[in-house]
């Protein structure tokens, strides 16, 4: 009893209140904001499950880490990857529908065909330039896709945008994306590294591998065989003891320091990178000990290949397997770099004299970039690690008027990729008959990255971050995964 009623008289009150049109009102008010509250509810608890940098996917991941093999220049698909027989049929004749068309360094020529043959490579016959017959042997084990497109025909921009999915600078790299979304592996190794080559760092440089708005300690670290990690080795005569004890000090210090100035994202980054030279002391010395393969490894990369060039770049391709199997959560390897005054020396850029260009840049990207890929094949890394080979955009199917070079094309070229959750074998996209824009599924930077987190285990559009009002994602509000490429 209370307050002299049953209980079971306060029920019967408050169903003939609801039977009242007032009663049905208000009991239905009420609800609504019951359901208002369970779906914020339901939308913090879902926040609450995923944490970014703690290695926590959306759903479970194919791939735990990315290997990206960048070839700045913009290189040319009709002349490698993409088949066009019409290009040989109708050499020297005008591109139909062109007329009077001016690309980015002006007016185009006549039809151009590939200076070499393509050949027909694995089990599913794949035409490939034979001046990549390592590469070739690959084919039934990478997904290519035909159709992607670029926002600009510009080298900076370009390369910034197949890197950070924006032409401007100032916006975090894909790497970055994935340092922040899911930390580090190895916590005595970076999260994610860039490796330039030894001619030079991309267009745009740095910007490529920035962390952008993201904290900065999501910045692509750099690394490369050619360029010793200094101060790596403390003076001599020290007492280990008393580094030991300086060490955890000075931490002592930055942590208090940091507690005073929370929120500084690049002061926790700078104590960060700190913390991760004093562990490297231990771990980088062994991971760039090149040395310590066996020669039949050295042999299979050509790091004692006489053209320089070659021998660089494959020693570099070996520093990334070492990364790779380290637990490197993503690594940028640069074939090549930036401009120089003669258009095609340091990179792909094949404006005048495409032929003899490829001639020495084919045989530096061939040997090594498929050394690598059948090494982390027998090692069992490829089940786990995706490749991908990207480029800033294509090159025209006519040649620039007055070369024997191609112009930049911007709407329609060729990237691949293969490795865990990658179906081999297959083709997806087109380019019209000649190679000149992309025609059956067109494909787009921010789709290419939402296959890349898809497979990382990472929702593209739930991979947010505030910033400036918004919230941010390295696809912008664009993307769909590719499933037809997926295993």
């Amino acid at each position: 009893m209370a307050n002299g009623r049953h209980p079971w008289d306060r029920a019967g009150q408050c169903m003939a209140d609801l039977l009242s049109r007032r009663g049905f009102l208000d009991c239905m008010f009420n609800g609504l904001l019951g359901v208002t509250l369970l779906d914020l509810l339901a939308r913090d608890t879902k926040a609450v499950e995923w944490v970014p940098g703690q290695g926590m996917p959306h759903f479970p991941a194919r791939a735990k880490r990315v290997l990206q093999i960048f070839c700045p220049g913009g290189v040319s698909h009709v002349d490698l990857w993409d088949y066009k027989p019409e290009l040989e049929r109708r050499a020297g004749q005008p591109l139909p529908g062109a007329g009077q068309f001016v690309s980015f360094q002006g007016k185009n020529g006549n039809l151009m065909p590939p200076p070499w043959p393509f050949i027909r490579a694995g089990e599913v016959g794949k035409p490939i330039s034979s001046m990549l017959p390592h590469l070739a042997r690959h084919v039934d084990d990478m997904a290519f896709i035909h159709s992607m497109t670029s926002r600009s025909n510009t080298h900076g921009p370009a390369c910034v945008f197949m890197n950070t999915g924006q032409t401007a600078e100032g916006f975090p790299s894909a790497g970055a994306w994935v340092s922040y979304a899911l930390g580090a592996e190895n916590q005595n190794l970076p999260a994610y590294v860039a490796i330039p080559d030894i001619r030079g760092e991309p267009p745009n440089g740095k910007a490529n591998w920035s962390a952008g708005f993201l904290p900065a300690r999501h910045q692509g670290i750099v690394m490369a065989a050619h360029k010793p990690i200094r101060n790596l080795y403390p003076p001599p005569g020290l007492d280990p003891r008393e580094d030991r004890a300086t060490r955890d000090y000075l931490g002592l210090l930055n942590q208090r320091h940091l507690e005073n100035h929370y929120g500084n994202t690049e002061l926790r980054a700078r104590i960060a990178a700190y913390e991760l030279a004093a562990r490297m002391q231990l771990s980088a010395p062994e991971v760039m000990d090149l040395g310590s393969e066996p020669t039949w490894i050295h042999r299979l990369y050509g790091t004692d290949d006489p053209n320089p060039l070659k021998a660089a770049y494959a020693r570099n391709c070996l520093l990334a397997r070492r990364l790779l199997e380290r637990g490197v959560r993503y690594i940028t390897l640069y074939c090549a770099s930036r401009a120089s005054g003669v258009d095609g020396l340091l990179n792909w850029d094949a404006h005048k004299t495409l032929k003899s260009d490829y001639e020495r840049h084919c045989p530096i990207l061939d040997q090594p970039t498929a050394a690598l890929l059948s090494d982390l094949k027998a090692r069992g890394l490829l089940d786990e690690t995706l490749v991908m080979w990207t480029t800033e955009f294509g090159r025209m199917p006519t040649h620039q008027a007055g070369t024997k070079g191609r112009d930049h094309n911007p709407d329609g070229f060729t990237v691949w990729l293969m490795g865990a959750g990658i179906k081999g074998g297959v083709s997806y996209g087109a380019t019209d008959e000649f190679g000149r824009r992309a025609v059956e599924n067109v494909t787009t930077v921010w789709d290419l990255y939402a296959t890349v987190l898809h497979l990382l285990g990472l929702d593209h559009e739930r991979l947010t971050y505030y910033f400036n009002g918004f919230d941010r994602r390295l696809t912008d509000v664009h993307g769909h995964v590719i499933r037809e490429i997926l295993a």
